[in-house]
């Protein structure tokens, strides 16, 4: 078996190494920028690619999508500092097969990369139970067309008071729709909503097709 882990952090790398070295591996490559990921993907093709979704110089969502175009085959295990519904959903939507939160136990990975090997899905037990108890309509797919422009908005970089005069609305309704969008998309922070724009480019490919509700 190939694997490619692609990381930004060396400790990360060398301790995804160790785990995997239970595997029969026959060549363990490594990136830590987009640019080299898919140089190495395109060298190792690997039989699985082991990928963060949060990588200092670029989006691991990204890196996963430039993947997939390369290779549609591609099998690849998100492993994230995240143990979030809205990355798991967002990395699921864009062909990740397994999704694996770095703060689950070692033996869950090694899972995600069994089942990757034969093409199934895996997400780690915290992360799944998070996304069960989250009710059927929540998700990106489920945001109102006003939703979806402002989350586009905030992936450009622009503050809630740019929203509101760029939307004409009032400041309030601007604040009180990201409030809306963090508990639909299970996020916390006003900070992790501004990422999850970024990482999902502001949902511009459902903005189209949404019509205000």
């Amino acid at each position: 078996m190939k694997i490619l882990i692609v990381d930004d952090h060396t400790v990360v790398r060398d301790g995804v190494k160790r785990l995997v070295e239970t595997f029969d591996v026959t060549e363990i490559g490594e990136a830590e920028t987009p640019g080299e990921a898919l140089t190495e993907f395109r060298r190792l093709r690997p039989d699985v690619t082991i990928l963060d979704i949060n990588l200092k110089n670029g989006s691991g969502l990204e890196v996963l999508r430039r993947l997939k175009a390369d290779d549609p085959q591609a099998r690849i295990v998100v492993f994230s500092m995240y143990s979030d519904i809205a990355y798991a959903a967002s990395a699921r939507r864009e062909g990740a097969l397994g999704y694996v939160a770095k703060s689950a136990a070692s033996d869950e990975l090694l899972i995600a990369i069994e089942k990757a090997l034969t093409g199934e899905a895996y997400t780690d037990t915290e992360t799944a139970a998070l996304m069960d108890e989250q009710p059927k309509n929540a998700g990106l797919e489920q945001l109102t067309r006003r939703e979806l422009q402002i989350l586009q908005m905030l992936g450009e970089g622009n503050s809630l008071s740019e929203i509101a005069t760029g939307l004409g609305i009032a400041y309030k309704t601007a604040a009180n729709t990201a409030t809306k969008l963090k508990e639909k998309l299970g996020l916390d922070r006003t900070a992790d909503l501004v990422r999850f724009a970024l990482e999902t480019r502001g949902g511009r490919m459902l903005a189209g097709q949404k019509t205000e509700s």
